[in-house]
């Protein structure tokens, strides 16, 4: 995480008036909670957000699919905001750090989260004494969303989950499966697979990121692993790899010929890797509706549906409560996943 404000400890002391200036507040009309601004003055502040850049941290570095959903709607928003968002990545401990420094911010609309499902439902179960709690955020709105699939190697000769399922049960040494990190949702996701099949031994593989991981997914170390639908669209079409099922409520336009699990007969197996927009609690619900009608606007522009659905995801958009609803779900659910498994992210 950065320093910047590093600087302006130890310096003795300061009047209100100069602090206010040297944190560009006093031009603003917004105080530091705790400065005793008058709430007038606070409301103007908050009518006319935003009247500079908008910071829009994403807990990942470039090149993934978190900093991809942040960019592609990037355009968007800023247009229809009407002032320039500014994305900032500050990847680190699997997007806690991202998280973390939203979560600290000034609820006053001007730092925002690009958060995915793992460090706003996942991490607070995965990482043993995590201090920070994720679902403290606001909820924007939902900017992508991806069915999970899975994928095997093509060495593995199975062409559905009953299939592969026998083939995992007849391996006395058990399989290695992959996933980008331990305690992400690729790895829940597995187990949650393992326990539906009745629990077979299965070996986690964990890497520093899907790239690595999938690099050794072709090279044949090991078998079979999941991954979000856009991230896998390339290798499977390549035929480098083999998709047996989408954890999607409909199959997906990138793989029309896989079916869902619910059609191959598991149950309560439906669930997606989501991205969308958070804020610092105490926003002011003006700024989150502000905020999710420009989300909703960037999320309909035909070029960026166009970028999102060609590469196998499904668009966002829709209000901050459904959003919010589906963060808890993906809590709860994960949560019980987790604790059945003994899932950390060390």
């Amino acid at each position: 995480m950065r320093a910047d404000e590093a600087g302006m400890a130890g310096t003795g002391r300061v009047s209100r008036r100069t602090a206010l200036g040297t944190l560009g507040l006093g031009t603003l009309g917004l105080g530091a909670p705790g400065l005793g601004l008058s709430s007038r003055a606070l409301a103007q502040g908050q009518a006319a957000w935003p009247s500079r850049p908008v910071t829009l941290i994403v807990g990942f570095p470039p090149g993934g699919q978190t900093d991809f959903a942040a960019r592609v709607i990037q355009p968007g928003l800023s247009a229809a905001l009407g002032q320039p968002v500014v994305i900032d990545n500050r990847g680190g401990a699997g997007g806690n750090l991202g998280t973390e420094a939203v979560l600290r911010a000034r609820p006053d609309g001007y730092t925002l989260l690009a958060g995915n499902s793992s460090p706003i439902a996942i991490n607070p179960h995965t990482f043993p004494g995590m201090t920070i709690n994720p679902l403290d955020l606001a909820s924007i709105g939902l900017s992508l969303k991806s069915p999970m699939v899975l994928c095997v190697h093509p060495s593995v000769p199975a062409r559905n989950v009953a299939e592969l399922t026998a083939w995992i049960k007849a391996q006395s040494g058990g399989v290695d499966y992959g996933t980008p990190a331990a305690g992400s949702l690729s790895h829940c996701a597995m187990e949650l697979f393992r326990s539906r099949i009745g629990g077979p031994p299965m070996e986690n593989i964990p890497y520093r990121g899907s790239g690595p991981a999938i690099q050794d997914f072709i090279a044949g170390r090991f078998n079979l692993m999941f991954d979000g639908a856009s991230v896998v669209a390339p290798f499977v079409k390549a035929g480098q790899l083999r998709a047996l099922l989408v954890t999607g409520t409909e199959r997906s336009p990138a793989f029309p010929d896989v079916p869902t699990a619910t059609e191959q007969g598991l149950r309560d197996f439906v669930f997606y890797a989501w991205i969308g927009l958070f804020a610092p609690k105490g926003t002011p619900a003006e700024i989150i509706a502000k905020a999710n009608a420009a989300l909703n606007t960037a999320v309909r522009d035909p070029q960026a549906r166009e970028r999102v659905v060609s590469q196998g995801d499904d668009i966002g958009g829709g209000t901050p409560e459904e959003f919010a609803a589906m963060v808890r779900r993906d809590h709860a659910m994960w949560g019980e996943v987790v604790r059945a498994n003994n899932i950390t992210a060390g």
